[in-house]
């Protein structure tokens, strides 16, 4: 899935912990899943303690986490 402009921006991480996330903010809810899964392949996501996210499943959380705050309607798991 080939990036746009606005997606590679949200990718670049200025410091260590943050992962980016303060440059997702703007992003609609459906590219969020999108970046973040990115983040995860690219072995650059972690999670709010800090830690480098290792497992999908955790990485896809936190995509949905993100999608849903920011307005996206996404059911809750069952």
């Amino acid at each position: 899935m080939p990036l746009n402009a606005k997606q590679k921006a949200a990718t670049k991480h200025a410091d260590k912990l943050g992962a980016g996330a303060k440059k997702r903010k703007s992003l609609p809810a459906k590219e969020k899943v999108g970046v973040v899964m990115h983040e995860f392949k690219q072995g650059t996501l972690h999670s709010r303690s800090g830690a480098k996210v290792k497992n999908p499943k955790q990485a896809v959380a936190i995509a949905l986490s993100e999608a849903r705050k920011s307005g996206a309607k996404i059911p809750k798991k069952k």
